[in-house]
């Protein structure tokens, strides 16, 4: 199994995936416009919520990094699909959120 893969490998991995699925033809049943992958994502990510309804323990690992998978997999997608850098969009978030204050009194 590869390991250390960038952003963008793991964007390539993903869409090799899709292309054999079929999923880029006009004709699919599955069609990947950003509206179907951004209600795809909500869908995958609520799903990581039920592993911790009434609790806080991480009951089954493997299952939940699964849905953690599906997750980044719809994440980096989309970000494709709609045009964005996501390494760059998640470097600026994290510049401007070092310069945000939470917990703080006012």
């Amino acid at each position: 199994m590869d390991k250390g893969l960038t952003i963008q490998e793991l964007t390539e991995r993903m869409h090799e995936l899709v292309k054999s699925k079929g999923w880029y033809e006009k004709d699919s049943k599955r069609p990947q416009t950003p509206r179907n992958l951004a209600i795809s994502l909500s869908l995958e990510a609520s799903e990581i919520l039920e592993h911790f309804q009434f609790t806080d323990v991480i009951k089954d690992k493997e299952e939940l990094g699964s849905e953690l998978a599906d997750v980044t997999l719809y994440l980096l997608q989309l970000a494709s699909v709609a045009g964005i850098d996501l390494e760059d969009a998640v470097l600026k978030k994290i510049k401007v959120n070092k310069t945000r204050e939470w917990d703080v009194e006012e």
